[in-house]
């Protein structure tokens, strides 16, 4: 394992990453993603940790196989102490640019086992954790957190916890776990973060295009963004941001090449065995997000959503993305990905079925 951050792509340019998500960031998609111009940095999905776990095989693909030429952190996320020690020194034998520990899954049934977001709430958890795997980890160990659990009353103690245990790189999304993904960002907090910490910070949360990611690294102080499911709708986000970086225009993209974009996604997501209607539904979660830059009215979204076989989805890509329109930079006002009457309150809030905003 690396003793110092991976070389980005462009140095002197603020990093990026995506960001890690559940049912998303697999080999797969980061192949995908990587084809239309990678990010810095990739993250695993979380291994989760508890007494009986292993290091989940499919996760592991996304390492050893890792041919996207761009790093791959794995993430990890679990409260016992000896079993997080025993992943993380598992982990540490595949190729994995650093050990990552989540600290921001806003899921209820992840923080009521007092994982993920639910460490907020206990900052000495948090200091026995990070100690214990500084100690054990032989390279990169890093962070991702959200600024509280229901306020931001611990956030400036965790900072310094998170300094006290010689953290090499720092993502904040920033917002609580109990405003999941609902409310505004609180980028003051992010800024905090930059100012505070020792190591580099990401910013993460509402990065919804390149201009918006050079204007969240400036207003923050942040070394760098971390995009997730804006990266779903538009997987050329990274290479535009390193466009606009450098002051060059932003690349636009033709709804042809969103047509592309979901032919590709379609063809590469797909894993042997799963049956056609299936894979249909796991497109349907992708292409909420990509719709939001289809068209104003939603139309996209409202005839995708109904689509029962392979024929009927790519039927209705070819009615709305073979015209010679321009694909939004930008989500279009009020069309959102997932009606938040879908989402149960019990759900996985950091997989696809319950992402929103």
């Amino acid at each position: 394992m690396p003793q110092r951050l991976p070389e980005p792509l462009a140095p002197g340019q603020p990093l990026t990453a995506l960001a890690p998500m559940q049912d998303v960031t697999d080999l797969a998609f980061m192949r995908v993603i990587a084809g239309y111009g990678p990010p810095d940095y990739f993250f695993t999905e979380f291994f989760r940790v508890h007494a009986q776990s292993k290091p989940e095989r499919h996760i592991l693909r996304s390492i050893d196989e890792n041919d996207t030429g761009r790093p791959v952190f794995a993430q990890m996320i679990g409260e016992d102490i000896l079993h997080m020690v025993r992943t993380a020194q598992e982990l540490a034998r595949h190729p994995v640019a650093g050990i990552d520990v989540n600290l921001g899954c806003p899921a209820p049934k992840v923080y009521k086992k007092n994982v993920g977001g639910g460490l907020l709430r206990d900052p000495e958890r948090i200091r026995a954790i990070l100690a214990a795997l500084r100690e054990a980890v032989p390279g990169l160990l890093t962070v991702k957190m959200r600024i509280g659990f229901d306020d931001a009353s611990n956030f400036a103690r965790i900072l310094d916890i998170v300094n006290e245990s010689r953290v090499d790189l720092l993502t904040v999304h920033g917002r609580t776990v109990r405003e999941m993904y609902r409310s505004e960002v609180h980028y003051d907090r992010i800024a905090q973060a930059a100012s505070a910490s020792r190591c580099p910070v990401l910013a993460n949360g509402n990065v919804t295009s390149a201009p918006r990611a050079a204007a969240v690294a400036r207003e923050t102080g942040a070394a760098g963004v971390m995009i997730g499911r804006h990266a779903i709708r538009n997987p050329w986000i990274f290479r535009q941001c390193r466009e606009q970086f450098s002051g060059l225009p932003a690349a636009r993209i033709s709804l042809l090449d969103v047509r592309e974009y979901v032919d590709r996604l379609y063809r590469e997501t797909r894993a042997p065995g799963v049956p056609e209607r299936a894979h249909v539904n796991k497109m349907k979660k992708y292409l909420n997000f990509v719709g939001q830059g289809v068209d104003p009215q939603g139309a996209f979204l409202h005839d995708m959503r109904r689509a029962e076989s392979e024929s009927e989805l790519f039927g209705i890509c070819d009615r709305h993305l073979r015209a010679s329109g321009e694909f939004s930079p930008e989500p279009h006002p009020g069309v959102i990905a997932r009606p938040n009457c879908e989402t149960p309150e019990d759900a996985d809030g950091c997989s696809l079925e319950t992402v929103t905003a």
